[in-house]
């Protein structure tokens, strides 16, 4: 009789085969992690696991040499990517045969339409180009446990393509409220000089996303000089990566004596385990920005946590939502934030928002 399976993870028995190196931590500085040939890629990859990704998306590293292109491909899970450094340019193809392709380079955002057949070049004859892509690959290879199904699927989906100007860098804005502002493309050249609107409620300004009209979630948000803030928390599976500036994060769980500290740049990547609180600090002199990127958005929550989430992130926990307001955190966060700034020569502009009422 054949050996019997049980507890069975499809997705890691899958990347196991893949060859590439499969990293995992909390945290992750993703321009130094070691990429080797990746035979289905035709580039150099990794695979790089955070310990708060949750069930259902990872991470992957792509490398592409100088003038090289990756292998077409094409799969039925969600993919966004993010631009870490170099330049290059990505067709797509729907199965009708339309092309759309556009040029990126460092910090830019897209998303590859649900089984269109994609593939990326690196336009610099002198520098590799490194991107990192999250995916829901998990969740898909987990629920169906057939390859064949995920990487060699006819079915087509173009309605995911969406509009020709969101190939070209353009989209279209969807008033909300604070918070909850979404931009629709596919494409984002540069994240570093997207307009973001005012959030008070939390500290700083934001834009949601909503790319490809996928259940990928995205949003950005930036941190003035001198500022942080509010703590908050959710589910896994929420990856952040810095894209200007630099700080740090404090992490904990309710009930935790000390915090587990963060410091974060572009190019690094972690993601808060479920529903730890997690609350980020601005150090540098210039606006800080970081990238989010998790399963399920505004448009297409997926799961009810996610719901609850979207409703209450800037709801006082004592209210039933996932923030902390400023009057309820550790007084030792503010003194350890006040310290960080003369380290670096800062003037602190925390007084206001301090003394400011919620929202």
């Amino acid at each position: 009789m054949p050996e019997p399976r049980f507890l069975v993870d499809t997705y890691l028995e899958w990347i196991a085969r893949e060859g590439i190196p499969i990293v995992e931590d909390f945290g992750i500085d993703l321009l130094s992690v070691e990429v080797k040939p990746w035979a289905r890629m035709g580039a150099l990859g990794a695979f790089t696991l955070l310990k708060g990704r949750g069930d259902f998306i990872d991470t992957y590293v792509l490398e592409i040499p100088p003038g090289g292109a990756t292998e077409p491909q094409k799969h039925l899970y969600e993919e966004v990517v993010y631009v870490l450094d170099g330049r290059g340019s990505t067709a797509i193809e729907a199965s009708s045969g339309e092309q759309h392709s556009f040029e990126w380079g460092s910090k830019s955002l897209f998303a590859l339409p649900l089984n269109a057949r994609y593939r990326h070049f690196n336009t610099s004859g002198q520098r590799p180009a490194r991107l990192v892509a999250t995916t829901n690959l998990p969740m898909v290879l987990n629920a169906f446990h057939n390859e064949q199904l995920v990487f060699d699927n006819p079915f087509a989906f173009p309605e995911r393509l969406g509009e020709q100007k969101f190939f070209k860098g353009e989209g279209q804005f969807i008033p909300m409220r604070p918070g909850r502002h979404m931009w629709e493309t596919n494409f984002v050249p540069d994240l570093s000089t997207f307009k973001l609107h005012e959030w008070k409620a939390r500290g700083g300004s934001n834009i949601m996303f909503v790319l490809a009209d996928g259940t990928m979630h995205a949003h950005m948000s930036e941190m003035p000089v001198g500022t942080y803030k509010k703590a908050h928390r959710h589910g896994a599976d929420f990856h952040i990566f810095p894209v200007t500036g630099h700080g740090y994060s404090l992490l904990w769980y309710e009930g935790d004596p000390d915090f587990v500290r963060i410091d974060w740049r572009h190019g690094s990547v972690y993601a808060p385990p479920e529903m730890m609180f997690h609350q980020h600090f601005n150090t540098s002199p210039e606006p800080t920005r970081y990238l989010a990127v998790a399963f399920g958005g505004l448009r297409y929550p997926f799961s009810e946590d996610k719901k609850k989430t979207f409703l209450g992130m800037d709801v006082s926990v004592k209210e039933g939502g996932r923030q902390l307001e400023f009057e309820d955190q550790d007084p030792r966060i503010h003194a350890m934030y006040e310290a960080e700034l003369r380290k670096h020569g800062i003037e602190s502009k925390m007084s206001e928002l301090l003394a400011g009422t919620r929202g």
